[in-house]
């Protein structure tokens, strides 16, 4: 297997056509194309699925995450005008703490940020395909040849505004079965758990909104009630704006760093980022 081949199978991946992997690598789509068949030759197996946009296989989900390796160390040891670093993280982690990671690669010279929003429960399935080579997920078991360590723990606690709560107040409590819920989408299942404990079912309005920044403000806005973390919920009950609808309810999240096993200075020097952004309490 060439270097270029695995090049071309990169591009491909990640631009979506042969064409697009063409103009990006400065090649014709016909050496594209000769360098992808070549490979799967050598492999003997389909690499590529010819679809719109293209995809890997099973089979060359393995040789992506091999040429994003090779592509990251030949740029280490031979430097280039820039370097990707692709990155996978939650939303919630994007909006609070990740932001101090942030904060540090802003003053790396020749490095590009790529950052991948998916849930943490998700995020390390872009690892096992390649995409990113490092991950905030919630999985602490190691994606194979990635290795994984323990970051801390974001907690969630149930909030609304207060007419919200008044409006949907219980005897003591609150009507849990039937007052509406903010979600941040499909894979949000948090919400869910919460009610699960409880021994609720799912209410019959259940709003979705996919961004932290807009969740937050939805559930500020009354839309209805929603799990959210410490540093997005406090102002709001010091301020008044919101208040919990438990003491004792919460949901904790553990999360975990997990990164390609590879001896690369930038991958560390970003790890050490994360380690010292990261949450350690609840």
């Amino acid at each position: 297997m060439q270097p270029d081949q695995l090049a071309a199978l990169a591009a491909i991946v990640e631009h979506g056509t042969f064409e697009a992997a063409a103009r990006h690598l400065h090649v014709t789509t016909s050496a594209v194309s000769q360098r992808i068949r070549a490979l799967e030759s050598t492999a003997g197996q389909v690499l590529v699925s010819r679809t719109a946009p293209c995809r890997p296989t099973a089979a060359g989900e393995p040789l992506v995450r091999l040429a994003r390796q090779w592509g990251l160390l030949l740029t280490e040891a031979v430097p280039a005008p820039s370097l990707d670093l692709p990155v996978a993280a939650n939303a919630d982690t994007l909006a609070t703490w990740f932001r101090g990671v942030v904060a540090e690669v802003a003053g790396w010279d020749g490095v590009r940020l790529r950052l991948h929003v998916e849930d943490q429960a998700f995020s390390a399935e872009l690892l096992r395909r390649g995409e990113v080579l490092g991950a905030v997920t919630s999985d602490a078991t190691p994606v194979q040849g990635c290795s994984v360590e323990p970051l801390g723990t974001m907690r969630y606690r149930p909030a609304a505004t207060p007419a919200f709560a008044e409006r949907w107040r219980h005897g003591r409590g609150y009507d849990w079965a039937h007052m509406p819920v903010v979600v941040f989408n499909a894979k949000d299942v948090l919400q869910h758990d919460l009610l699960a404990a409880r021994g609720v079912g799912t209410p019959a309005v259940v709003h979705r909104v996919p961004t932290s920044a807009d969740f937050h403000e939805a559930v500020r806005l009354g839309l209805g009630w929603g799990l959210l973390p410490r540093a997005q919920l406090d102002p709001d009950l010091t301020s008044g704006a919101l208040v919990l609808l438990s003491s004792r309810d919460h949901v904790d999240v553990r999360l975990h760093w997990q990164r390609w096993r590879l001896e690369s200075p930038t991958l560390a020097r970003l790890t050490d980022a994360v380690r010292r952004a990261a949450p350690r309490g609840g």
